[in-house]
């Protein structure tokens, strides 16, 4: 399957990595390919873009227009804040395609963390309605980079994943993901909509990751 993954952070290259290892192509989407290559940024990785992409040579990294074109399946692993400007670009592009949305709409600003959308609207449905010619699928957005590619890391694996969209068949296709991944329990809770569920289930999150000193963590649901 060739796969898009639309940013160079620690979730991109998290799915980019993991999507090699199981033998996909991989095309990763950044603004400006010289710049991405040139920076000595290490964020929350670590390491220099421009030494992951030596350790993973196959992830070939392209313009966003570039990545997007004539792909599977397009993963969305950029910034909350710029996601829809990004997205609205590629509205052509994207058209027919599915696209996992892994985005969440934080705000640190204040110190603490808050959503910059909620309640009545989410970033998932955001960039669906930038994107209507695109099955937009909200998942993977509740855990870590590193769990959302390797469930078993975790427990053996025995933990829970969400998804939510409009399309059934899109949806299909990302809980097929999922489970190459490793994901046995996934939980559809319908429509776009319900990434406000999702999202809203962030804050949470970086409570509990606050509290337990970690962020290799994830929710199950017992009934």
């Amino acid at each position: 399957m060739k796969v898009a993954v639309l940013g160079t952070g620690m979730v991109g290259r998290a799915h980019a990595a993991r999507l090699l290892e199981l033998g996909h192509e991989v095309r990763v989407g950044t603004k400006d390919v010289d710049a991405t290559l040139a920076s000595t940024k290490e964020g929350f990785t670590g390491e220099t873009y421009s030494r992951w992409q030596d350790a993973h040579p196959d992830a070939g990294l392209r313009t966003f227009a570039d990545a997007v074109s004539d792909v599977d399946l397009v993963i969305s692993a950029l910034n909350g804040d710029v996601v829809v400007q990004v997205l609205e670009g590629l509205r052509s592009a994207l058209a027919g395609r599915t696209l996992v949305d892994a985005s969440n709409p934080l705000d640190f600003s204040s110190g603490r963390l808050t959503l910059t959308v909620c309640n009545t609207d989410s970033l998932g449905e955001q960039v669906q309605r930038a994107l209507p010619e695109t099955a937009v699928v909200k998942g993977f957005c509740t855990v870590t980079a590193g769990v959302q590619v390797n469930p078993a890391g975790l427990g053996g694996g025995a933990h829970d994943m969400f998804v939510a969209g409009d399309d059934a068949a899109a949806k299909d296709a990302v809980k097929a993901l999922m489970r190459e991944y490793g994901w046995e329990t996934i939980h559809d809770l319908g429509g776009i909509v319900e990434a406000r569920a999702l999202e809203m289930m962030l804050p949470a999150w970086v409570s509990l990751m606050n509290a337990l000193g970690t962020a290799d963590f994830n929710y199950r649901v017992v009934r």
